[in-house]
C-alpha cells in the first residue's frame, strides 16, 4: 500500500486541490482527501487542524494544505504538537523546508500561487528527504 497524503483546504483552495490530486498519486502516494470541496464559506482552522492531526497521528506521512493565502491555514496546522507547515510560494523553498526542516505539512496560497508553481511545490516537498546532520536535528528538536 502506497504512502497517504492528506489534502485538505478551505473554500478558495477547491480548484487548486483538485488540480494536485493526480500529482500526488503521480508521486506513489494516496492521497486522503479531508475536504471541502464547496466554494460554500468554511473557517480554514478547521481544515489545517484536520491535516495536522492526520500526520500527528500517523495517517498521514505528509498533508497539503490549502488556502486563499496559505498563511491562516499554515498557522492553524502549526498549532498542533509535531506538525511542521511550511508555507512555499516556490519549488526551492518545498525543497529547503523538506531538507533543513523536515517539515512535514506543505502550505499553499490558492489566490497567490498559480497552477503550475503549486504542482512545482508539492512534487519537490514529496520527493526531497529530510537531509539530517546534528545542525539541522538539533534545530527542529527545539520547535518541540
Amino acid at each position: 500500500m502506497n504512502p497517504v497524503v492528506a489534502i485538505a483546504n478551505d473554500h478558495a483552495g477547491v480548484a487548486l486541490k483538485e488540480a494536485l490530486l493526480p500529482d500526488i498519486e503521480a508521486c506513489g502516494f494516496t492521497p486522503l482527501d479531508l475536504g471541502t470541496d464547496s466554494a460554500d464559506s468554511v473557517d480554514y482552522p478547521d481544515y489545517g487542524t484536520l491535516a495536522a492531526l492526520a500526520v500527528t497521528q500517523n495517517r498521514a506521512q505528509y498533508a497539503v494544505i490549502i488556502c486563499g493565502s496559505g498563511i491562516g491555514i499554515s498557522i492553524a496546522a502549526n498549532r498542533i504538537p509535531g506538525a511542521r507547515a511550511a508555507l512555499c510560494t516556490t519549488p526551492e523553498m518545498a525543497t529547503l523546508a523538506r531538507e533543513h526542516n523536515d517539515a512535514n505539512i506543505l502550505a499553499l496560497g490558492a489566490r497567490i500561487t498559480d497552477d503550475t508553481t503549486a504542482r512545482d511545490c508539492l512534487k519537490r516537498f514529496l520527493t526531497t528527504p529530510f537531509e539530517g546532520g546534528e545542525r539541522h536535528t538539533r534545530r527542529i528538536e527545539k520547535l518541540g
